[in-house]
């Protein structure tokens, strides 16, 4: 009979088993949740003041979507989310541009409903779990897809969605990668929306062209309404 050496039992008992997921006690936490949204399109929005916000809210659902991604690439981001949140409870406010492990519970006690990231760290995921907040982290090539759904994820950001292949890549990780699904950010636009949608690990696409910057700028709300009316029949359509 063979005998194993007491010193290689040791080590092989400490060897973690390579196919356990890192957070695998952790599953079921909120943060690996799809968000509660259902619009197909997610307005990219950098708010400069946050009386903003609220009109800008209220305009958004006028024309069917009932998500914002307020990002925090300006110091109005933290605020403006606080706005809608108090005051639009019907919005599903959501921060964007979330780089930093201690800026998830600062969007969170803003009272956003849920958090994404031009990227993903394992700093960014444990703060998310430890916050209990829907995360759709930021991925731009296979290996990246692969450690988001190893820490739990099934649905993340493709960003920049231009940069990394647009369709083709989506088509190209439908085949390995199918059980995962994307929100394509980046390149995107009314012109090109329905193409991204229609493919099957599309759930929605993310873009900036909802929320023009010149047309917040002067309050012009109608408009925002018009364009957010457009890109939701456009998205019913795919």
């Amino acid at each position: 009979m063979l005998r194993w050496p007491k010193k290689a039992l040791r080590l092989y008992s400490q060897t973690p088993e390579p196919h356990i997921r890192k957070f695998d006690m952790t599953q079921n936490n909120p943060a690996f949740n799809r968000p509660a949204f259902t619009s197909r399109v997610v307005p990219v929005i950098v708010i400069t003041h946050p009386d903003q916000a609220v009109p800008m809210a209220h305009a958004l659902l006028e024309g069917g979507v009932d998500v914002m991604e307020i990002t925090l690439r300006h110091t109005a981001g933290l605020p403006a989310i606080e706005q809608v949140a108090k005051h639009v409870p019907q919005m599903h406010v959501g921060a964007g541009t979330v780089t930093r492990a201690e800026e998830m519970s600062r969007v969170q006690n803003a009272g956003a409903s849920f958090a994404l990231s031009p990227g993903m760290t394992d700093a960014l995921v444990q703060a998310a779990i430890q916050c209990k907040l829907p995360f759709m982290p930021g991925v731009m090539t296979p290996g990246e897809v692969m450690a988001a759904r190893d820490h739990g994820f099934g649905l993340v950001k493709l960003f920049p969605a231009a940069q990394a292949g647009g369709l083709a890549m989506l088509k190209a990780l439908g085949g390995p990668l199918g059980d995962m699904r994307f929100c394509p950010t980046g390149g995107v636009s009314l012109a090109n929306m329905g193409e991204f949608l229609k493919q099957p690990n599309v759930a929605m696409v993310g873009g900036s062209w909802l929320t023009p910057a010149d047309v917040v700028e002067r309050g012009d709300w109608a408009e925002i309404t018009r364009l957010a009316r457009e890109a939701t029949d456009a998205a019913n359509l795919s």
